[in-house]
C-alpha cells in the first residue's frame, strides 16, 4: 500500500479528495473554536441587553421616584420625626441620587434642587432639641435603627464628598452648586462632630460616641473616597504666591467649604488621642496613608489654602502620623504616588511628579513660612526632626530617580531607541522640555527654608544635644528599625539630595543658594571632613594639635558597602570659634587683622613629606573609584566636594595658607589626595548615573585645589602623580586613545565612559609633565600624518606658503599675508626677507628663515611699544593683552593673528622666549579666574581689595562705588561694574560683592575679548584638547622651554659640527670646557645668542629644530703672533635661523671665554660676522 495513502482518511467516500489526519484535526479544532466564539458572543450580547434594560428601567424608576418624592415633600412640610426622615425622605432620596447623579458622575440642575431640600431637612432635624425630631437619635436607639442610620449616614457622606469633588466642573446652576456644596459640607461636619449633636443624654452618650467614631473610621477608609474628593476640590482653588498675597479673595461660602473640607480631612487623626483601640489606630494609619498620597501631593497645597487653615495642617498631631506612615509604608506609598490616576494629577504634575510635590509640601508644612510670624526662622513646634529628615530623604531619593529616568528616556529618544508606541513617554519629554521658568521658580520657592542657615543649625543642634530619640510608644515595635538614629550622615543625605534638585529646577542660580548657606554655616564643613578623615585615614585617626577643630560628635560605627564607617569622638570648641571668625570676615563683621601684605613672599611652605612613596597619597578605600565605596560614603563625599569647591572660590590666600582655615595645610594635602585618587579611579572605571553627581563635584573641587597648588605649592608633586604611578600606559597608546575619545565621544557622556582618554582630558596632572609634553608632540605627529594621508602634505613644497616680508614691517606684512590662512598655516612657510633698504636678501629658506620669521614677528608684536601687549607689574614682567589694543586699527584681528603665530611655533616645536600672564593663559585653557590670581597680575590692586575685604570699620568711609576707571591714550573712562554702579556705594553689606566684582572685571571681563581672539587663532593649529594637558605655568614652559639653565652633556650629545669641526677638534674641546665653567645665566645667554631663546627644549636638545650646530670659521694667524702669545681676534657670531654658532679657531680657553662672553652680551648675532 502506498505509504502516503496510509495516513489519509475519507469521510465522504472515494469520490471526495482525501485529507491527512493532522489536517482533519486542525479543521475540527478551528470549527470548535468558531462555535465557542459564537456562543460567547451570543452570551455577551444577551448580557449587554440585560444591563441596558436594567439601566433603562432603573433610570425610569428613579425619575418617577424623584417626582413622587418632590410631590410628597411639598405635601408634608410640617413637623418631621427622625424615623419619618429615615424612611420617607432618605431612603428614596439615596436611591434616585445614586442612579441619576453618582453613577453618571454628573449633577443635573433638578438634582441640585432635590439635594438642597434634603440637606436642609436634615440640618433642621440635627439642630432640633426634641429627641424624636432629631435624626441622630436613631444612632442610639434600637439595634435595627442603628444599622439603618449607619448605612444611610455613610451613603450621605459619600454623596456629600461626591458633590465636593464635582465642585470644579461647570454647572448651569451657577451659585446653586456653591450653596449645595456648602450645605453638604455642613451636614458632614455635623454628623461627625459629637459636640453638635443635640439629642445626646447621659444615657446614650457612649452609644453616640461609638456611632461618631464609626463614621470617622469610615471616612478614613478608602471606601469613602474623602481624600480623592478633597484633592479634586483643592485643585480648583487659586494659587497665592508670596508676591500675590491678599490678591486672591474668596467668598464666604467658598471659605466655609474649604474649612469644612480640611476639617473632615483631619478628623481621623484626632481619634489618636481619644482612643487607643488597635482597630481605630489601624484606621488612623490608613487615613494617614491616603492623606499622604492624595493631599500632600497636591501642587502648591499650602499656597492654595487660606492662611487661617494652614496651621491646622502644620500641627504635630497631623505631621507625626504622616511621617511615621511614610517611613513604615514607604514602598507602598511611593508606588501609589507613581501610579496615581492621571485624571487626579494636576497639569503641572506632568513635569513635576506627585512625589516632587509631596517633597515640597512637607518642607513647607514642617517650617514656618514668612507670613506666619515676625520670626520665620524656625521649625513648627514639637516637630520630630529625625522623622522629618528621613521623610525628606525618602521622597527626594525617589524624586531624583524619576528625574534620572526622564533624562535617560530623553537620551534614548534622541538615539531613536524609544518605541513609537510609547506615547506617554513622548508626552513627558515634550512637557519637560517646555516647562517654563516661572513654574520652576514658583516650585523652588517652596524650598526656600532649605537655603536658610537656621534650618541647618537647628538640625545640627539636635545632633549635638542627642535629643532626637524616637518615642517608641508611637511606633509599632517591629517597625522601629525603619527610623534609624539621627546623625550627621542623615543631614548629609538631606542636603546632598537638595543640591541635586536645585541644580535641575533652579533655572537662574542652580544650587548656589544651598551652597552659600552650607559654606557659611560654622563648623559644618569641618564636621563633614572629620567624618571622612576618620574613615579614609584610619591609621592616623589621632588628630594633631593643628587639627584640634575636627568633628566633635557622637555617631555609631557601622559597616556598609565594604567600608567600615567609624566616627571619632572628642570635641574642641576653639575650632568652631575660629571658623565663625573667618566666616564673619566674609560678611564684614569681624575685627580686622594686621595690615594686608604681599602673599607671594610671605606664605608658609607645605609640611615636609616623604616623596619617595607614592602609596602615601594613593588612598586605599578609593582605589576602585565611586563604585567601590558605600552609598553613605558617596553621599558624604558629594556634599563635601560640592560645598568645599564653592568655599574655595571665596577663600583668599591669606586664609588658605597663612591662617589655614578651615583646614590646615596637612589636611589640605589629605583632601587633595582623596579627590585625586577618587577622580582618577572613577574615570578608570565605568561610571553609573548614581555616581555622576559625586564625580562632577569631585572633579570641580579637584581642579580648584590643583590650580591653587599650581599658583603656590602646598602639595608635594608626587601627590598628584600617585594614582597613576603603577598603571600608566605608554605615551603613544595614551595619545591615540585620547584622540579617539575626543573625536567620538559626546560631551554629556564624558563621565560615563571608561577610557584613558577621559583621564587625560580631565586629570592630565596624573602624568608627569615630561610625559605630557611627549603626548603633545605625539598629537602633532599624528596630526601631520593625517594631513599627509589627506593629501595636504603630498610632497616637498607642494603645499607650502610663499611670503615676502619687509623687516621693518614684519608684523603688518605677516598679518596681511598669513592671517586669512587659518588652519592652512600648518603647512610649511617659505619666507623671503626684504631689507630696510628695500632690497631682497639673498639666501634660500630650508626652514631656518621661517623660524627667524616667527622669532622676529613675535619680538616685534609682543613688544610693549607696539601696543598690543603690555607687561604685568610683577617681577616676572609677564605678557598680558593691552586694554587699549581695542582702539588700535585691526587690534583684535592682530591679536587673533598672534594666536596663530604662537600656534605655529608650538606646532613646529620652535621656542619663543616669551611668557604670558597666568591669568591670560587661564582664559586660553577655558578656566575662570578668581580673586587670588589678581596678585599675579596687579599686586597693588590685590592688596587694596584684601584691605577692603577685611576692613573692620565702616566701608562707607572709603567713599567707594561700583565703578572702575581706565586710561587709554591719555583719556580716562569710567566703567560701571553693575547697572547703576555710579550711584551704588560700597557698604559693609555689599563689600564682598564689590571685591569680587573688581576682581572679575580685571581678571575676566576686561581680558575676555582679547583672550577669545587669541584663542580663535591658536586653535586653528593647536587642538583645545591638547592645550588642556597643561596648566598656565606649564603652557609657558611649552612655549619658551625648560629651566633657566641647560644640561651641557645633553647639548654636547646633540650638537652637529660643520665646516671642518669634529668632536675631537681642539677648539671644540676648549669650548665645552669653557661652557661648563659658565654661570647658569651665562649659559642661557649663549643659548639665546644661538637659538634666539634662552631656554632649552623641554624634552632635551634632541628636539631642538634645527639641530644645534657649531660651524668652523677658519682664521689665519701669523706664526710670529702665535709664538708671541696672540690668538684669533675675530668674535663668534650666530645664525639664529639655523641655530648655528660660528666659532673661530681659538687656541686658548681664556680667549674663547672672553670673546664668547663679549659676543653673547652685545645683543648681536649675525651682524658680528
Amino acid at each position: 500500500m502506498d505509504q502516503t495513502r496510509k495516513h489519509q482518511v475519507s469521510l465522504r467516500g472515494a469520490s471526495v479528495k482525501e485529507i491527512t489526519r493532522d489536517a482533519l484535526l486542525e479543521k475540527v479544532s478551528q470549527e470548535r473554536e468558531l462555535r465557542n466564539y459564537a456562543r460567547r458572543a451570543t452570551a455577551a450580547a444577551l448580557f449587554i441587553q440585560r444591563v441596558w434594560r436594567r439601566y433603562k428601567v432603573t433610570k425610569a424608576v428613579a425619575l418617577q421616584l424623584q417626582e413622587e418624592w418632590e410631590i410628597f415633600l411639598n405635601r408634608n412640610a410640617g413637623v418631621m420625626t427622625g424615623t419619618w426622615i429615615s424612611n420617607a425622605v432618605l431612603r428614596p432620596f439615596l436611591f434616585f441620587t445614586a442612579c441619576l447623579s453618582v453613577q453618571r458622575q454628573k449633577i443635573q440642575v433638578r438634582d441640585i434642587d432635590c439635594m438642597q431640600k434634603c440637606f436642609r431637612i436634615l440640618l433642621e432635624s440635627l439642630n432640633s432639641t426634641d429627641i424624636k425630631e432629631n435624626f441622630c437619635f436613631l444612632a442610639t436607639n434600637t439595634l435595627e435603627e442603628r444599622r439603618v442610620w449607619a448605612f444611610q449616614t455613610q451613603k450621605l457622606i459619600s454623596l456629600c464628598l461626591f458633590i465636593l469633588s464635582e465642585f470644579n466642573k461647570s454647572h448651569t446652576g451657577g451659585q446653586d452648586i456653591i450653596v449645595l456644596t456648602s450645605l453638604a459640607m455642613r451636614l458632614v461636619v455635623f454628623l461627625t462632630d459629637l459636640k453638635g449633636w443635640k439629642s445626646i443624654t447621659a444615657d446614650n452618650r457612649q452609644d453616640a460616641d461609638i456611632a461618631v467614631k464609626d463614621l470617622i473610621c469610615f471616612m478614613g477608609s478608602s471606601k469613602s473616597g474623602i481624600y480623592i474628593s478633597i484633592r479634586r476640590y483643592i485643585n480648583t482653588l487659586d494659587v497665592s504666591f508670596s508676591s500675590q498675597i491678599n490678591s486672591i479673595a474668596q467668598t464666604d461660602d467658598k471659605i466655609l467649604i474649604t474649612a469644612s473640607a480640611i476639617t473632615l480631612a483631619l478628623r481621623p487623626f484626632h481619634m489618636t488621642n481619644s482612643d487607643t483601640d488597635g482597630q481605630v489606630m489601624l484606621d488612623v494609619h490608613n487615613a494617614a496613608e491616603q492623606y499622604c498620597v492624595f493631599l500632600v501631593t497636591i501642587p502648591w497645597l499650602v499656597q492654595r489654602l487660606p492662611a487661617v487653615l494652614v496651621p491646622a495642617l502644620k500641627h504635630k498631631s497631623i505631621l507625626s502620623p504622616c511621617f511615621l506612615t511614610i517611613l513604615i509604608l514607604k514602598e507602598k506609598i511611593l508606588t501609589e504616588m507613581s501610579v496615581m490616576d492621571q485624571s487626579e494629577i494636576h497639569s503641572s504634575s506632568k513635569v513635576i511628579p506627585p512625589v516632587g510635590w509631596a517633597l515640597s509640601n512637607i518642607i513647607c508644612l514642617a517650617t514656618r513660612s514668612e507670613n506666619d510670624s515676625v520670626d520665620p526662622g524656625r521649625f513648627i513646634q514639637g516637630l520630630d526632626y529625625a522623622s522629618y529628615v528621613h521623610v525628606v530623604i525618602t521622597l527626594a531619593e525617589n524624586f531624583l530617580g524619576w528625574l534620572e529616568n526622564v533624562e535617560w528616556m530623553r537620551k534614548e529618544k534622541q538615539d531613536d531607541l524609544i518605541d513609537v508606541s510609547a506615547e506617554p513617554i513622548d508626552t513627558i519629554l515634550h512637557e519637560t522640555e517646555r516647562m517654563h521658568g516661572s513654574l520652576k521658580m514658583s516650585y523652588m520657592d517652596m524650598f526656600r527654608p532649605i537655603c536658610q542657615q537656621w534650618h541647618l543649625k537647628s538640625l545640627l543642634a539636635i545632633i549635638d544635644m542627642d535629643s532626637h530619640t524616637q518615642s517608641a510608644e508611637t511606633v509599632p515595635p517591629n517597625n522601629i528599625e525603619c527610623l534609624r538614629k539621627f546623625e550627621l550622615l542623615d543631614i548629609a543625605y538631606f542636603y546632598s539630595y537638595m543640591l541635586r534638585i536645585f541644580t535641575v529646577f533652579n533655572p537662574t542660580f542652580g544650587s548656589l543658594p544651598v551652597l552659600n548657606m552650607l559654606s557659611f554655616t560654622p563648623g559644618f564643613l569641618v564636621n563633614l571632613w572629620g567624618n571622612l578623615e576618620s574613615i579614609l585615614f584610619p591609621v592616623s585617626n589621632r588628630i594633631t594639635e593643628n587639627n584640634h577643630y575636627l568633628y566633635a560628635g557622637k555617631s555609631s560605627a557601622k559597616e556598609k558597602g565594604g567600608v567600615f564607617v567609624k566616627k571619632q569622638k572628642g570635641a574642641n570648641k576653639d575650632g568652631a570659634n575660629k571658623w565663625v571668625n573667618v566666616l564673619n570676615k566674609f560678611t564684614g563683621k569681624s575685627q580686622a587683622d594686621d595690615d594686608c601684605r604681599d602673599l607671594i613672599d610671605g606664605l608658609p611652605s607645605p609640611s615636609p613629606v616623604n616623596e619617595d612613596s607614592c602609596d602615601v597619597w594613593d588612598i586605599e578605600p578609593l582605589r576602585c573609584g565611586p563604585q567601590g565605596i558605600s552609598k553613605d560614603m558617596t553621599c558624604l563625599l558629594h556634599l563635601f566636594c560640592a560645598t568645599y569647591s564653592h568655599l574655595l572660590l571665596i577663600l583668599d590666600d591669606i586664609e588658605f595658607y597663612e591662617k589655614q582655615v578651615p583646614f590646615t595645610l596637612e589636611q589640605q594635602q589629605r583632601i587633595a589626595s582623596v579627590l585625586n585618587t577618587l577622580v582618577y579611579n572613577g574615570l578608570s572605571n565605568a561610571i553609573g548615573r548614581q555616581t555622576r553627581p559625586l564625580m562632577e563635584s569631585a572633579i570641580r573641587c579637584l581642579h580648584l585645589m590643583y590650580e591653587r597648588d599650581c599658583r603656590h605649592q602646598f602639595c608635594p608633586p608626587v601627590l598628584w602623580l600617585s594614582p597613576a604611578t603603577k598603571n600608566r600606559p605608554p605615551i603613544a597608546v595614551a595619545a591615540r586613545t585620547h584622540e579617539v575619545f575626543s573625536a567620538n565621544l559626546r560631551a554629556d557622556d564624558a563621565l560615563t565612559s571608561r577610557s584613558m582618554g577621559s583621564i587625560i582630558t580631565t586629570t592630565p596632572h596624573v602624568f608627569p609633565f615630561e610625559e605630557r609634553v611627549e603626548m603633545f608632540r605625539e598629537f602633532i605627529k599624528m596630526d601631520k600624518a593625517s594631513r599627509k594621508m589627506a593629501g595636504e602634505v603630498s610632497g616637498p613644497g607642494s603645499q607650502s606658503v610663499e611670503i615676502v616680508v619687509r623687516r621693518d614691517r614684519i608684523v603688518e606684512d605677516g598679518f596681511q599675508q598669513l592671517n586669512s590662512l587659518g588652519s592652512r598655516l600648518k603647512s610649511s612657510i617659505h619666507v623671503s626677507f626684504v631689507s630696510e633698504c628695500g632690497l631682497p636678501e639673498a639666501g634660500l629658506d630650508y626652514g631656518g628663515l621661517s623660524k627667524e620669521f616667527l622669532t622676529d614677528i613675535s619680538k616685534a608684536a609682543f613688544s610693549p611699544e607696539y601696543g598690543l601687549f603690555s607687561q604685568t607689574s610683577t617681577s616676572d614682567r609677564l605678557l598680558i593683552p593691552n586694554a587699549s589694543a581695542r582702539y588700535l586699527e585691526n587690534g583684535i584681528q592682530l591679536i587673533e593673528f598672534l594666536g596663530r603665530v604662537v600656534g605655529k611655533a608650538l606646532y613646529e616645536g620652535i621656542l619663543l622666549d616669551y611668557s604670558f600672564s597666568h591669568v591670560f593663559v587661564q582664559k586660553l585653557l577655558g578656566r575662570y579666574s578668581f580673586l587670588d590670581e589678581l596678585s599675579t597680575l596687579d599686586p597693588e590692586l590685590y592688596r587694596s581689595l584684601i584691605y577692603v575685604k577685611h576692613y573692620d570699620g565702616d566701608v562707607k568711609e572709603l567713599a567707594l562705588d561700583f565703578t572702575v576707571t581706565e586710561e587709554s591714550f591719555g583719556q580716562w573712562h569710567v566703567i560701571e561694574l553693575k547697572a547703576g554702579g555710579k550711584d551704588a556705594s560700597v557698604t559693609n553689606e555689599n563689600k564682598m560683592q564689590y571685591v569680587h566684582a573688581i576682581a572679575d572685571y580685571k581678571l575676566n571681563r576686561q581680558i575676555l575679548p582679547f583672550s577669545n581672539a587669541f584663542y580663535r587663532g591658536l586653535i586653528d593649529l593647536i587642538s583645545p584638547s591638547w592645550l588642556k594637558l597643561f596648566n598656565a605655568s606649564e603652557f609657558n614652559q611649552l612655549l619658551s622651554g625648560g629651566n633657566h639653565d641647560i644640561d651641557v652633556d645633553d647639548l654636547r650629545n646633540n650638537t652637529r659640527y660643520s665646516g671642518g669641526y669634529s668632536q675631537g677638534s681642539r677648539t671644540i674641546k676648549i669650548f665645552w670646557e669653557v661652557i661648563r665653567e659658565f654661570e647658569p645665566m651665562e649659559r642661557c645667554m649663549l643659548l639665546k645668542f644661538v637659538t634666539s631663546c634662552s631656554r632649552a627644549p623641554l624634552l632635551g636638545f634632541k628636539h631642538l629644530q634645527p639641530t644645534f650646530t657649531i660651524h668652523k670659521v677658519a682664521c689665519d694667524v701669523p706664526l710670529w703672533a702665535t709664538i708671541g702669545g696672540q690668538d684669533v681676534d675675530r668674535l663668534p657670531s650666530a645664525s639664529t635661523c639655523y641655530n648655528t654658532l660660528k666659532l673661530p679657531t681659538y687656541k686658548r680657553p681664556s680667549t674663547l671665554r672672553a670673546k664668547l662672553l663679549y659676543a653673547i652680551s652685545s645683543n648681536a648675532g649675525f651682524e658680528l660676522s
